[in-house]
C-alpha cells in the first residue's frame, strides 16, 4: 500500500513511521508530509532515508492509506481532500472525533465500526483509548454504569516543545532561576496542572469533556455516565490512570481478573502489583493494577491504568486501524 503520514516529524509522526516497519505493514511506498517548514528534512524507514514532502494535494494522489497527526486544524483542511484523492485517512486529531459520519475506533474495542467509513477513521484521544480497553472487556460482561477518572497525563501528549519546556522548567529549578513557560501556563518542572486544554464556563477542562463523549461513542453507551479530572504531571513518556469503575452487576476480583487476562491489549496485575509511565514507555500494552473493591461504592472496582501514550495512545491504535482497513481491502 501506498501510506502518507502528515505531521511525519513530530513526536506522533515519527512513532507511527516506527510502529509501521515494525509491524511489517504492506507498504510500497512510504511519503512523509508536513510543513514547508519542515520539508526537506530526512526520515528513516527500512533502512532507506526519505525525504519529506510539503503537504499538497499532489502528495496525495494514488495514496492509499492516509495517517493523520498534524493538529486540528490540518485535519479539517487536508483529511477531505486527501479523502477525495481516495485515500482512506485515520487522524489522531480531535477534528472529526465527534462527527456522527466519522467513526471512532479501537480495535480491541469496536473494529467493525472501521467499516462503516467514509473516508475518514478518527483516532480516540490517549487517555480514552487506554481507559476504554480496560474498561471494555469488563462493561461487556457486567454493564458499565459509571466510571471516574483521574488521569496523570506525560508532557509528550503535547509535542516536542514540551518535552523541552520540561527539560528546561527543571534545570531552572535546580539552579533557582526564574522560568516563564511558553507551552503551559505555568511551569510543569516538579509541579502538576489540574487541567488539560481550556476550561469552560462549568469549569471542566477540554480534555475532560473527551473522555465522556468519546468513551460514550466507543462503546455505543450514550447513557453512560463519566466524571474526570484530567492532570499533566511532569512525566516524558506515558499516561496513567486511577480509575473507578461502576457496573450495573456485582463483579468479583476473580472474575475481573480472569476477563482482563483474556483481553487482547491488555495485561493485568494481579494483587497489589502495578506498572509506571517509565515501566511502559515502549510498549504497546494497557497495563491495569491495584484492582481493588472501591471503598465507597456499591458493585464497583477501582484500578491504575498505565499505557506509552505514543504507542497504544497514538501511533500503534492508528497502524492498529489501518490494518483493518487493510485487510478488508484483500478480502
Amino acid at each position: 500500500m501506498k501510506v502518507a503520514v502528515l505531521g511525519a516529524t513530530g513526536l506522533v509522526g515519527q512513532e507511527m513511521i516506527k510502529v509501521l516497519e515494525e509491524r511489517n505493514f504492506p507498504v510500497t511506498e512510504l511519503i512523509p508530509l508536513a510543513s514547508g517548514k519542515s520539508a526537506g528534512k530526512l526520515i528513516d524507514f527500512r533502512g532507506a532515508q526519505i525525504e519529506v514532502r510539503e503537504v499538497s494535494r499532489e502528495a496525495f494522489q494514488g495514496v492509499d492509506i492516509a495517517l493523520f497527526s498534524a493538529g486540528a486544524d490540518i485535519s479539517e483542511k487536508w483529511a477531505p481532500i486527501a479523502a477525495s484523492c481516495g485515500a482512506v485517512v485515520i487522524d489522531n486529531s480531535s477534528a472529526w472525533r465527534m462527527n456522527p459520519k466519522v467513526p471512532l475506533v479501537i480495535p480491541e474495542v469496536n473494529p467493525s465500526d472501521a467499516m462503516h467509513h467514509r473516508g475518514i477513521i478518527a483516532n480516540p484521544n490517549c487517555a480514552t483509548i487506554q481507559a476504554v480497553v480496560a474498561l471494555a472487556p469488563l462493561h461487556r460482561r457486567f454493564c458499565l454504569e459509571y466510571f471516574s477518572a483521574v488521569t496523570f497525563q506525560s508532557v509528550s501528549g503535547t509535542g516536542k516543545e514540551a518535552l523541552t519546556e520540561l527539560d528546561d522548567s527543571i534545570r531552572s529549578n535546580l539552579e533557582g532561576k526564574p522560568f516563564k513557560p511558553e507551552v503551559y501556563p505555568l511551569p510543569i518542572g516538579f509541579n502538576v496542572l489540574p487541567h488539560i486544554g481550556p476550561m469552560d464556563e462549568s469549569g471542566v477542562s477540554e480534555e475532560e469533556w473527551k473522555m465522556l463523549h468519546e468513551s460514550r461513542k466507543i462503546l455505543h453507551h450514550h447513557r453512560l455516565q463519566v466524571s474526570c479530572t484530567t492532570v499533566r504531571v511532569p512525566v516524558r513518556r506515558g499516561h496513567s490512570e486511577a480509575i473507578v469503575a461502576q457496573f450495573g452487576e456485582h463483579i468479583t476480583l476473580e472474575e475481573a481478573y480472569a476477563i482482563l487476562s483474556e483481553a487482547p491489549g491488555v495485561e493485568v496485575m494481579t494483587g497489589n502489583n502495578y506498572i509506571t509511565p517509565l515501566q511502559a514507555a515502549g510498549s504497546d500494552l494497557v497495563y491495569v493494577g491495584r484492582i481493588r473493591y472501591d471503598m465507597g461504592m456499591p458493585r464497583a472496582l477501582s484500578m491504575w491504568v498505565v499505557s506509552d501514550n505514543l504507542r497504544k495512545g497514538a501511533a500503534l491504535n492508528a497502524v492498529q486501524i489501518a490494518e483493518l482497513v487493510s485487510s478488508k481491502a484483500d478480502v
